[in-house]
């Protein structure tokens, strides 16, 4: 039965429309009649809806009689869409539900990082208030409208790099006192763009007034399809809980429109650049020598090699158990967490890696003796020389300055694992077994991600078993030549 009209609010049924006519126009107020409480009071649900300016009064009664019956239905289902929750404080809610239930810290930070340019623009709006153009406004606002990745920068104006070197610290001694990475402190030395919070814990620890050190500057970026996705992902988490505890009827974010993402193409080494690699690594410390090739033989993203310990290293029977994953992070420090997908995955490695790897621990146990007490046994593979864990960073740094060193270009970590799956995918290993090796959640993942050397790869295949099936009574001369190896076709560095 419909709702009844009053202009002082008749009580019909379950719902009651009240018309209000008040300075900013015409509106009208849903009420929903829900029972009586414990003490016997009734319980009362609201919405107000206010009709185009536009609109015929009776067509703006029929729209409120049909409001008035969706609310009640939602009511009745269990909804409660008079709630006053704003996106920022429920968004707020989720996180700290999501801090509890087991969620990694990273991704906790990340969520708080999304929040600073979405609560903004959406941040007011009630749960029940969202509505996709909402968020199609904001995507594109992100996108074009000025709502830019702005940040106040800094560049060191004295060389930074000798004043250490006169005071007698080291780069590392300083990101620890200034508790910043050592890839920030690096960038800092060589005259590159920094953070000003980065400038200014740097212009701290060594007691120097920032800006005898450091010139600011102002710098805006046009975000990322991919960032902006992250949002999209981001919001989208929060109304699903939203709809999950019934405080929405749907979630808004699901019928939004969303920006296409270009995949790029990955960067893989060339077979001349790992042999330039290798070749140069060999006049290198042990333990970096040995870093580097866990990157080239095993795929593992650099948090998982330096999260290695060694208890999970298992020198008898060849392969390595990868549970563990290093970060950081500047309100928690250096930290340990579960690998990207959380899952344990098993590494064979070849009998060159166990050589260096047994080579690696009776070097290490040197250092335990010589540190005596000063030794942490943290059980870490790569630690520091008093036995404490490295900065993850500390990888990214290293292969700066080798790759400077040795007159290579620069080197990426990253790139160590692209190589590995292109490698694997150009011999023709099927895809689950890629995906398993370099860790990601499914093998749909690693086809998304290598999909043009997978195609590249199904191109060979289907040229192999045509020479096998076909041309061998085709003179060499007229035999149609296959497609060159996807190693060899892309230059990446």
């Amino acid at each position: 039965m419909p709702a009844a009209f009053s202009e002082g609010g008749i009580y019909n049924n379950v719902a009651t429309i009240t018309k209000i006519h008040g300075k900013t126009g015409l509106s009208f107020k849903i009420t929903v009649h829900c029972g009586y409480d414990e003490l016997y009071r009734k319980r009362r649900h609201y919405k107000t809806y206010r009709p185009p300016a536009t609109w015929s009064e009776q067509r703006a009664e029929r729209e409120a009689q049909r409001v008035a019956v969706e609310f009640e239905n939602s009511i009745r289902q269990g909804f409660r869409l008079d709630n006053r929750k704003t996106f920022a404080e429920y968004a707020a809610y989720v996180i700290d539900l999501k801090a509890h239930t087991g969620t990694k810290h990273s991704t906790i930070e990340l969520y708080k990082h999304l929040c600073e340019r979405i609560n903004p623009a959406i941040g007011h709006f009630k749960l029940t208030e969202i509505r996709p153009q909402h968020l199609n406004r904001l995507y594109v606002s992100l996108a074009e409208d000025c709502i830019k990745h702005s940040a106040d920068n800094a560049r060191a104006k004295v060389d930074l790099g000798a004043l250490l070197a006169e005071r007698k610290v080291s780069r590392a001694a300083l990101s620890r006192q200034a508790k910043l990475s050592p890839s920030t402190v690096t960038a800092a030395c060589r005259g590159q763009t920094i953070r000003q919070a980065s400038a200014e814990a740097i212009a701290s620890a060594l007691s120097i007034p920032p800006r005898d050190l450091f010139d600011y500057f102002h710098s805006e970026e046009k975000l990322a399809v991919k960032t902006i996705l992250q949002h999209h992902r981001f919001i989208s988490a929060v109304l699903s809980q939203a709809e999950k505890e019934m405080l929405v009827t749907y979630n808004a974010a699901s019928r939004a429109t969303l920006p296409k993402a270009r995949r790029s193409k990955v960067n893989y080494f060339q077979p001349e650049e790992i042999t330039a690699i290798v070749q140069a690594v060999e006049s290198e410390p042990l333990k970096w020598r040995l870093i580097t090739h866990l990157l080239l033989v095993t795929g593992c993203r650099r948090g998982e090699i330096m999260g290695l310990k060694w208890d999970r290293v298992h020198l008898d029977k060849h392969y390595l158990t990868i549970d563990n994953n290093l970060r950081y992070s500047k309100a928690r420090g250096i930290y340990e967490e579960t690998p990207k997908t959380g899952e344990t995955r098993y590494i064979s490695i070849p009998a060159e890696t166990i050589s260096l790897l047994r080579e690696y621990q009776s070097e290490q146990e040197q250092l335990r003796k010589l540190n005596g007490d000063r030794w942490r046994n943290t059980g870490f593979v790569f630690t520091r020389d008093d036995g404490r864990a490295m900065h993850p960073d500390s990888i990214t740094a290293w292969l700066a300055k080798f790759s400077k060193r040795h007159g290579l270009p620069h080197i990426n970590p990253h790139a160590f694992r692209h190589t590995v799956a292109s490698v694997l995918i150009a011999n023709h290993t099927d895809v689950v077994t890629v995906a398993r090796q370099l860790g990601h959640s499914s093998a749909t993942t690693t086809e998304t991600y290598y999909a043009h050397l997978i195609e590249e790869s199904r191109v060979q295949a289907s040229e192999c078993i045509a020479d096998v099936m076909l041309r061998r009574a085709i003179p060499s001369d007229t035999t149609p030549q296959p497609p060159p190896c996807p190693v060899d076709n892309q230059r990446s560095l």
